[in-house]
């Protein structure tokens, strides 16, 4: 039996199991090689790369730094978890149980991307003319000509996001504009054009993206486009335990600290809250660090008279 199971393979996974191998606890992180950070082409906000560093090399790098202390780190899916005396048993896709007693859930989220009617969808990725994160990388789009695609609240509130960045921000439906007039108000106050026919094709050509819209005889060229179509959790694995989603389709915020039930947290972008590399690692580190001194109280291995730093309350009810 491990101390502990990390299922994910992202920064908020990577670092709990860097963390767990320092506090010399048997770790298995399990990943499916689906890390949302591993599409990024460079990433200019992470502390430490005041150049940026692409995805993969980080995710690399985070890789071989905790595997060097230890933790064992495997490619495969995690089908079922369930709990069971002692702790959790998990099915992998190899039809292995892996028994651990304790869990730490880094399953990240779906991001909800578009399709491309001519060009790669991955290669204008990486070209920088589709970007899915305007946190990650508006600031490198100063004075671009933007394109939105959003229907919604939330494509406008990215849309008047970005025009911090770049007088030039155009929200575009992609079937039809769902704002009210109010809305439509502020836009029009921040200066962000709306089209409001829907797409009919995006083409990626070298350095610019491409959107034909309903009755346009010719495309129009955008420096970049940012498709606002949200995302979706990956929570299946707590469903599975019984822990409902919150309002927002995610874990509870918080559960990097507390925990979910004994012996479960979670942490990066799975939960509600800002999807950042940053963001994910701190959460990463703070849920070993309380499964590590719930382990502890187990073993008994804590002053009588109080609990460790970093220790947790019982679970959420």
């Amino acid at each position: 039996m491990e101390d502990v199971l990390v299922v994910g393979g992202g920064p908020a996974g990577l670092t709990a199991a860097l963390y767990l191998a320092r506090y010399r606890r048997r770790v298995r992180l399990v990943h499916d090689r689906r890390s949302r950070a591993l599409l990024a082409p460079r990433a200019h906000n992470v502390p430490g790369f005041p150049g940026g560093i692409a995805g993969s090399e980080l995710i690399g790098r985070m890789t071989e730094h905790a595997e060097r202390y230890g933790a064992r780190l495997d490619h495969g899916r995690v089908t079922a978890l369930k709990a069971r005396q002692g702790g959790y048993v998990a099915l992998l896709d190899t039809g292995e149980e892996l028994s651990a007693r304790g869990v730490i859930l880094a399953t990240g989220v779906e991001t909800r991307t578009i399709t491309l009617e001519q060009g790669d969808h991955d290669d204008a990725v990486r070209a920088g003319v589709l970007r899915y994160c305007p946190i990650c990388d508006g600031f490198e789009q100063r004075g671009a000509a933007i394109a939105v695609l959003g229907s919604d609240l939330h494509g406008a509130a990215e849309a008047m996001f970005l025009r911090q960045y770049s007088d030039a921000v155009t929200l575009i439906p992609k079937a039809r504009v769902a704002l009210t007039a109010a809305q439509r108000r502020e836009l029009a106050a921040s200066d962000v054009a709306i089209l409001e026919r829907g797409v009919t094709a995006i083409r990626h050509r070298a350095d610019r993206i491409e959107l034909t819209l309903d009755g346009d005889r010719a495309p129009r060229a955008f420096d970049i486009l940012y498709p606002a179509l949200g995302s979706r959790p990956r929570t299946e694995l707590a469903e599975q335990l019984g822990i409902a989603p919150d309002a927002d389709g995610g874990l509870a915020a918080d559960a990097f600290g507390e925990p979910l039930r004994p012996g479960l947290f979670a942490a990066g972008d799975v939960l509600t809250g800002l999807d950042q590399i940053s963001v994910a690692a701190g959460q990463g580190a703070m849920a070993a660090t309380r499964l590590h001194n719930w382990l502890r109280e187990l073993e008994g291995h804590v002053m009588a008279e109080q609990a460790p730093v970093g220790s947790a309350p019982g679970p959420r009810r």
